[in-house]
């Protein structure tokens, strides 16, 4: 009858195999969370206003450029604040070409009016203001999320914080030694611009400013930076463009490499739009200074000796961990703003080991107590139901080894409540097998009634489950998102366990047993 049964004893010892081999050893296979391995936990804030100021500052200086090259002679003074700019000195006879320059550069994102004497006041519409905020989040959060998963963090955890529309991100790396280090990974700006160099580098800036009366062009500003010979300590400045002509948005890559001294640097590549503005920079100003700007200090000014159109470096004063860190933050991306920390929390591995002692004591207790009750009430079924649960615990261990799954402490509690729902399975199973004995079946024939008469109730009932598991993990945080996992997958594999693993049990038990025998211990 049972002509199939020694083809699910083989994919029951196959599947147990494979879940075995999935999480052996444990403490290499087995990813811990931040609660269970220990590690760090941060709030940060983004400082938005950091986002419109650039917002403003860009508009501001490309709005400029196109003046002049339009040949509108005027002044702009320093932004007045993060969301409004002036342009002074506009001449009245061009004044129609002014406004038709600034309807094409800037009054998407701004308006304008006049208030007299050819000086207009420019401020960022309330809309803008919305989504630069919104956008400066949601990039750093971007950013943050790539850094620390280069960083080597197992599973970190980067979320929003607090209520819709809110600057604050949370960020959990666990198992992270080096907190000062991933604290400065993520918190860098790593602004990175590349500009002409009209004068310098020289010792003062009154020297770098004596061919312009002592004042700063309006189209230029003065930069610190490194001085061009190789490990000089010396604070150098620089005259340089105030427009870039290109910025990091235009990087494809970054690696740490050395350079003609042997001394640790970081090269680059441009993607399509960075390769043609850097060929044409560079090849049209063959034989000047080029200034590599990480964060408004010059890190390196080379010669432009040769049209560049996609690679270049940046060479300074590195170490070799601080160039692998710039590469990894110039891979991963500028942010948009800088951050502040408002809270950080260490947490202890010793914690962690206690934490998974106590989970792994709670369900080895639980499964113990089931045991004892499944045996009581069912008799030897219950060691059918014994190894069955057992069996699922195992095959989701390495379901979630397997697919890389982080266990946290809400996961432990996933495991637990996958033990109960275990059980459940197995007493619909038991009693639906007691009803048909009592209707005067046979063994077998109970068996197969039994288990064909409550699978649809087994899987109506675990996808309902499965509903409420993806709700929690599409809208839950990263406890929440643990046991949503644990509990997804666990009833998956109960499925599994009671329905074939029990049934196959009980079928090599009766496959020994006379056709005629009626006799079975539930």
């Amino acid at each position: 009858m049972y002509k199939n049964l020694r083809w699910k004893l083989i994919t029951i010892a196959i599947v147990t195999a494979l879940a075995i081999w999935a999480f052996m050893p444990p403490s290499e296979k087995v990813k811990l969370g931040l609660d269970l391995r220990g590690g760090v936990h941060l709030v940060l804030q983004v400082k938005t206003d950091d986002a419109l100021r650039l917002e403003t500052e860009t508009s501001s200086e490309a709005l400029q450029e196109a003046l002049k090259t339009a040949g509108i002679t005027v002044t702009a003074p320093p932004p007045s604040s993060a969301t409004e700019f002036e342009i002074q000195g506009v001449p009245p006879a061009q004044d129609a070409q002014f406004r038709q320059i600034v309807d094409q550069q800037v009054s998407v994102n701004f308006d304008y009016s006049a208030s007299g004497g050819g000086t207009y006041r420019f401020r960022m519409r309330p809309n803008i203001v919305v989504r630069t905020r919104d956008s400066a989040v949601q990039q750093a959060l971007q950013t943050i999320e790539r850094r620390v998963n280069e960083f080597g963090v197992s599973e970190p955890v980067v979320t929003p914080y607090g209520s819709a529309g809110s600057d604050q991100i949370i960020v959990q790396l666990p198992g992270v030694d080096d907190v000062a280090r991933a604290k400065t990974l993520i918190q860098n700006t790593a602004r990175l611009e590349i500009k002409l160099v009209e004068t310098g580098p020289m010792s003062d800036q009154a020297s770098l400013l004596s061919a312009y009366a002592g004042q700063v062009p309006p189209d230029m500003e003065v930069i610190p930076g490194a001085s061009a010979t190789p490990g000089d300590p010396t604070t150098m400045f620089y005259l340089v463009r105030r427009t870039a002509g290109v910025t990091g948005t235009h990087l494809r890559n970054a690696r740490q490499i050395v350079d003609e001294f042997g001394l640790p640097a970081v090269g680059f590549t441009m993607t399509n739009e960075g390769a043609t503005r850097f060929g044409r920079l560079t090849g049209e100003n063959v034989g000047r200074q080029l200034a590599v700007i990480l964060d408004n200090r010059v890190q390196s000014a080379p010669v432009i000796e040769s049209r560049i159109d996609r690679e270049g470096r940046i060479t300074g004063s590195f170490t070799l961990q601080q160039a692998q860190d710039l590469a990894l933050v110039l891979r991963s991306g500028a942010l948009p703003a800088s951050l502040t920390y408002l809270e950080e929390r260490t947490v202890g591995p010793s914690l962690g080991r206690d934490s998974v002692r106590a989970g792994v004591t709670a369900s080895i207790t639980g499964l113990v107590i089931v045991t004892i009750f499944m045996l009581g009430y069912y008799r030897l079924a219950g060691i059918n139901a014994f190894v069955s649960i057992g069996l699922n615990l195992l095959i989701l261990l390495g379901f979630m080894a397997y697919l890389g799954a982080v266990m946290t402490l809400p996961g432990i509690a996933g495991f637990i409540l996958t033990i109960g729902m275990g059980v459940d399975s197995n007493v619909l199973i038991f009693e639906r097998i007691r009803e048909e004995l009592g209707h005067k079946k046979t063994a077998r024939q109970a068996v197969a009634a039994g288990f064909d008469r409550v699978f649809w109730t087994i899987v109506d009932t675990h996808v309902a489950s499965l509903i409420a598991a993806g709700f929690l993990f599409q809208f839950g945080t990263g406890p929440i998102r643990g046991f949503a996992t644990t509990l997804f997958f666990g009833l998956i594999t109960n499925v599994f366990t009671a329905v074939f693993v029990s049934r196959t049990i009980f079928e090599l038990i009766l496959s020994r047993r006379p056709a005629g025998d009626v006799r079975l211990s539930v």
